[in-house]
């Protein structure tokens, strides 16, 4: 069943490359488009959103959840909310639609914009065992198209060294102690010094990013952000302690 639905999902990858037809709605769509303009007006781009966490907030500055704590990342950056379309983008690449890293590393690019400084993307690393469960790494893809076209190298400086409970159903508190000690970077020199840019398909609770940011600056980096596609508006989606 899995090898059917990685088929179906080439097969649509390459329709998609040579029809150009939208990846939302299937709408004829110019060669340099992915997403037609009417699908894009009903996408949650985040306008006004939190300096540090960059989640979609009701008014300008920091957030209540950032001051009570404050991510390790210096910044986050989201493109949408995960909700809508957005959450359904994430979900169907996650699912095996590979084409759309291209799509999606096209909404990232504007964001770049916000760290000029950048000496290299960083992907959130999977275990081979997750990775051959999902049949492709999608950070890893995400990182490398949103490299082909803002020309920032992808740097895999961390490993993760065990598999983790499924997070879903986890609160931050247990996500952050689930996650605890799970990434290590097994050459130091790599990210010595660099301002390093994570990158991932959503921030949800924010303890991945918290986990892995901790990881490079223990291990030299001079600056860590984070890129992604959605953040979930509550910090706390599936309840609190």
């Amino acid at each position: 069943m899995q090898f059917i639905k990685r088929l179906f999902a080439r097969i649509g990858g390459y329709a998609r490359t040579h029809n150009f037809t939208c990846d939302i709605c299937g709408r004829e769509v110019f060669a340099d488009e992915r997403i037609c303009a009417d699908c894009m007006k009903s996408l949650p781009v985040i306008a006004l959103r939190c300096p540090v966490c960059g989640r979609r907030v009701r008014e300008e500055g920091v957030c209540s959840a950032c001051k009570a704590h404050r991510p390790v990342a210096r910044r986050a950056l989201s493109r949408f909310t995960h909700e809508g379309e957005a959450a359904r983008l994430v979900r169907r690449y996650k699912g095996g639609e590979r084409y759309l890293a291209r799509t999606l590393a096209g909404q990232l690019l504007p964001l770049m914009a916000q760290y000029p400084d950048t000496d290299a993307l960083v992907p959130v690393p999977m275990t081979a065992r997750a990775k051959r469960r999902r049949g492709f790494d999608q950070t890893l893809l995400l990182a490398q198209e949103l490299s082909a076209l803002c020309a920032v190298p992808v740097l895999c400086a961390a490993q993760k060294r065990r598999e983790t409970a499924p997070q879903k159903a986890l609160t931050r508190v247990e996500r952050a102690k689930n996650l605890e000690g799970c990434f290590f970077v097994p050459d130091r020199s790599a990210v010595k010094g660099k301002r390093l840019l994570i990158v991932d398909d959503t921030y949800t609770t924010g303890a991945t990013a918290d986990e892995l940011a901790a990881t490079l600056l223990r291990a030299g980096a001079k600056q860590v952000d984070v890129l992604t596609v959605t953040s979930v508006e509550d910090r706390a989606p599936f309840g609190r302690k």
